[in-house]
């Protein structure tokens, strides 16, 4: 079964989501250009709120390249303050690299890994039960790494004959560093048992919910349960530029002081109503959510947790709002009109309700009844034998076109229907 969510929301001057020049993000669609806000942007907001939506923190994941560093520190029992010793350092990187994961550099991960909550834990067991195997391969790589710069050195200082024969040593060097990556045969096995307890994703919403890819390792990718569209405006948009001066409030006791501001800039923003869609596909969660844990997917704790994930997926994503220049700009709103709809298989995205701009000043007005007419027309021409369930409300605009009893007064109202449509 999958879950629905289509919401109108907008918003006053603000910059939610700015691309590499500092604009808010934008589209074409319909031929003209839109707001945008990015759904990564949008899922972020979305999984900050989940704490307070009912999910423990040991439910969560966290994104992060610093596995090391905080393994580190457990095994030397140390703060998070706290830097870890160069040797447990050297045995979490070499316990690492025998799982397939390269240290980039300032003891970084290559990667940004999506991790559950017991990750740096179990990765600190491995390291424990190696310990000695690992520290030795730990002095062979410093030496090596020693070895290695003083051979680059001498290349770059090289000439002619010599410069080829530098050039020898140093791919000798990396070569051997390389090796000391593979994990010796009789423990493979064991480190990829570790492996997997390390990179387990199961009881992690988060991680179930929005996935996870590893580039050079598929077998810990995890399938997202959720989809998330790009959020675009219902009409057409163009950023516009406030120019803003500051002055120095000391000014005023120099002898030389003058009437011009001590700093000037441009700050872009738009304003726009935005048409927001997410998805939640439940099949796909409770896989998620019962790998690597070792329940069954009938597991009462399992169907527990799906119902607090569902609730606190739609709350979060409805009261979410992005962080860009919220500071400078207090754009704090809520979605205007909302609609859930649970249906068996398929989705359907209603952005084309807007493929022609929205024109006029009545914009929440008219974009909410587009939004029920297009779905009212899909739903005529489509079917609805899918559809088991919708629940809608505007607070500003009309609902109309929806079967009576498809009108919730509250949230709090939506959400018990999407919990219950859940249950089948």
């Amino acid at each position: 079964m999958n879950i629905e969510l289509h919401l109108l929301q907008s918003f006053p001057t603000s910059n939610l989501n700015r691309d590499d020049v500092g604009q808010p993000k934008s589209v074409t669609f319909g031929g003209v250009v839109r707001g945008r806000v990015s759904s990564q942007c949008l899922k972020r907001s979305a999984r900050t709120l989940f704490p307070r939506y009912g999910l423990d923190q040991s439910e969560l994941g966290e994104r992060t390249k610093r596995l090391l560093l905080v393994t580190a520190r457990l095994l030397d029992g140390a703060s998070d303050a706290d830097v870890p010793s160069d040797e447990a350092r050297g045995i979490v990187q070499q316990a690492l690299a025998w799982m397939g994961f390269a240290i980039a550099e300032k003891d970084l991960t290559q990667y940004l890994f999506f991790l559950g909550p017991k990750a740096a834990e179990e990765l600190a067991v491995y390291c424990r039960e190696h310990w000695d195997d690992l520290a030795e391969q730990g002095d062979k790589r410093r030496k090596l790494m020693s070895d290695l710069e003083k051979a680059q050195e001498k290349h770059k200082l090289a000439e002619g004959e010599d410069r080829k024969k530098t050039k020898t040593q140093v791919d000798s060097h990396k070569k051997k560093l390389d090796k000391l990556d593979e994990v010796p045969a009789a423990k493979k096995k064991e480190t990829r048992t570790a492996a997997d307890r390390v990179l387990s994703a199961g009881r992690s919403v988060d991680i179930a919910l929005f996935g996870r890819m590893i580039a050079n390792n598929k077998d810990f990718n995890v399938d997202a349960a959720s989809q998330v569209a790009h959020a675009i405006s219902t009409h057409a948009v163009s950023t516009e530029f406030d120019f803003f001066t500051a002055v120095d409030d000391l000014k005023v006791n120099e002898a030389d002081q003058d009437a011009g501001a001590d700093m000037i800039g441009v700050v872009d923003f738009n304003a726009a109503c935005y048409y927001r869609y997410a998805n939640v596909d439940l099949d796909q969660l409770r896989r998620n959510l019962v790998s690597g844990s070792g329940a069954t997917a009938d597991d009462g704790e399992i169907n527990e947790l799906m119902d607090r994930a569902l609730g606190a997926w739609i709350r979060a994503f409805v009261n979410s709002t992005p962080s860009g220049k919220q500071n400078s700009m207090a754009a704090h709103t809520r979605p205007d009109t909302l609609m859930m709809v649970a249906r068996e298989h398929g989705s359907w995205n209603l952005a084309n309700a807007f493929l022609k701009p929205v024109e006029g000043t009545a914009i929440m007005e008219d974009s909410t009844e587009r939004l029920f007419a297009h779905f009212s027309k899909l739903r005529e021409f489509y079917g609805d034998g899918e559809i088991s369930e919708v629940a809608a409300s505007s607070l500003s605009g009309e609902v109309s076109g929806l079967k009576e009893g498809e009108t919730v007064p509250s949230l709090d109202a939506l959400v018990e229907r999407a919990v219950a449509a859940s249950h089948g």
